[in-house]
């Protein structure tokens, strides 16, 4: 569970003397109807809900598509969206129910029913992409629709299934323009959400303007808005520098961020603490050159953070040493405690005792943008340095990335997280649970009882010795090392209000807080 605490550096706002020592708010004439334009170097994998399992995808979702459930800023607890109300039905935590509302219709006007609910799932479930969503959900048997009635039943408790029900893979489709049984392709949105999709041009730029049939727990839908998707932080930095945004979010160059001065200029800085992680990914498929754990271990020992943090990050990012990161429950350092500091000899001593051939010759993937292209230099470096491997490196443009990964077409990748949701669950299940989010062939009975055990309680503080023993877990098998965890920055226009909200740890996007001052 995390409480998020959003640190506002510069709230300014356009003030005029009017006498001696009064104050007042400068009065204006006209009202600014522009779009407000948003910049992110994200990229959005597909517009279906169905087909996507990514920061820049969800985000969008969040805003052109309705789910039963939501969070409100800040919130742990998920309330009401699409649903009028939501509860599990019994102790036993294994069937869950909603009432849909009955004043919803999808943005091309047809009214929304339980039935249309139900098959959104059930598509989602069906069509399984590889990097799509149906990972949230192993333990979904059945879900079925009555009247206004939506019944999920479970195969195990799980008590973090309501938050699951509020992100991005709860989505609600239209199933007049959704295909059944595979994804739709054509660049249009039909959903409910409090925008509707007005054009889109994939990896450049959407138009967003306020839905105006929305309803649902928000109380007001914003101003239209203008996105544009960069290819890469520098290029975003010099948009901004330009003034073709007014507002920057994931993300400006570390360099940059390092050095933003919330008084200076035009600008309003916000500063949020973060669980957004990265992680390095092995693939430990049989047959695989990271199959055998002790070669694991040993990149375990190689590691070192600090160079991560200092010279590429330039202290915008905290070393992380556990795959839960701080500010949830269950938070540890299995690897500071296993591996705590870079030590070569024990890398190679595990590596003699595996049996392989030094130097180890093995393939080392990233996304290919700016972001990315430093960070991987640096680990490259410290893998081959003291001869234990040899890497060939390969920058890869962000879908075929994800295609590569799942099909287990790289050795080692690095892979960037964020939360689905507040609660340490959006960690492990996704991320080390049998058929993860990862694809990188991890499977372990002991971490799957562990998650499970993680699932039994809506009292959250109960499941902290089990999380912490998850994390041990990982720590031994090493399917994956955790690198850092990112602080959230935020950069706008003085003339705009509202995007300190634009991300709090709950995986929304709320371009809805966004307005013109």
């Amino acid at each position: 569970m995390r409480f998020i605490r959003l640190r506002i550096l510069a709230i300014l706002a356009v003030l005029v003397m009017v006498g001696a020592g009064a104050w007042q708010l400068l009065p204006s004439d006209e009202v600014n109807e522009s779009p407000i334009t948003v910049g992110t170097s994200d990229e959005v994998t597909s517009l279906d809900p169905a087909g996507a399992y990514d920061a820049g995808s969800w985000a969008i979702y969040s805003n052109l598509y309705q789910s039963l459930m939501t969070f409100r800023p800040g919130a742990v607890v998920p309330e009401p969206d699409a649903a009028e109300s939501c509860d599990f039905i019994g102790q036993k935590l294994q069937t869950y129910q909603c009432r849909l509302r009955d004043d919803l219709t999808f943005s091309n006007g047809r009214k929304i029913t339980a039935a249309d609910v139900e098959y959104s799932f059930e598509r989602m479930l069906r069509i399984k992409a590889d990097v799509g969503p149906a990972v949230l959900f192993p333990g979904l048997d059945t879900i079925v629709s009555e009247g206004r009635t939506i019944t999920f039943n479970l195969s195990a408790r799980d008590a973090t299934f309501p938050q699951k029900l509020a992100t991005g893979a709860g989505s609600i489709v239209d199933p007049d323009r959704y295909p059944k049984d595979r994804l739709r392709t054509d660049d249009q949105v039909d959903g409910s959400g409090p925008y509707t999709l007005k054009s889109y041009e994939p990896g450049v730029a959407a138009q967003l303007v306020p839905n105006p049939a929305y309803k649902g727990a928000l109380k007001k839908t914003g101003v239209a808005v203008g996105i544009r998707y960069f290819d890469g932080s520098e290029a975003l930095q010099a948009a901004w520098a330009a003034g073709g945004v007014d507002v920057t979010h994931r993300q400006l160059p570390a360099a940059q961020l390092s050095e933003l001065d919330p008084g200076a200029g035009e600008q309003r800085v916000t500063e949020a603490d973060s669980a957004e992680i990265r992680n390095l990914v092995f693939n430990v498929r049989e047959g695989a050159p990271l199959a055998d754990r002790k070669v694991r271990q040993a990149v375990a020992w190689i590691i070192d953070r600090g160079p991560l943090v200092t010279k590429v990050y330039r202290n915008t990012v905290e070393p992380l040493y556990s795959l839960i990161p701080q500010g949830y429950i269950g938070h540890s350092t299995p690897f500071f405690d296993s591996y705590p500091q870079s030590d070569p000899k024990r890398a190679r001593a595990l590596m003699e005792e595996a049996g392989v051939d030094l130097p180890m010759r093995i393939t080392f993937a990233h996304r290919d943008d700016d972001a990315n292209k430093e960070e991987s230099a640096e680990l490259v470096r410290q893998l081959e340095k003291d001869g234990l491997f040899e890497v060939t490196e390969k920058a890869v443009e962000w879908q075929d990335f994800q295609k590569g990964y799942a099909a287990g077409k790289y050795d080692v990748y690095t892979i960037g997280w964020l939360p689905d949701f507040p609660d340490p669950d959006t960690f492990s299940q996704p991320l080390v649970g049998r058929e993860n989010s990862l694809h990188n062939g991890y499977t372990s009975e002991k971490m799957d009882a562990l998650i499970a055990a993680t699932q039994q309680y809506s009292d959250r503080g109960r499941t902290s010795a089990d999380f912490k023993e998850l994390q041990r877990l990982v720590g031994e098998d090493v399917p994956l090392i955790p690198l850092w965890q990112k602080k959230d920055y935020v950069v706008s226009k003085q003339s705009v209000s509202g995007s300190q909200y634009l991300s709090d740890g709950t995986g929304i996007w709320r371009l809805w807080e966004l307005s013109w001052i």
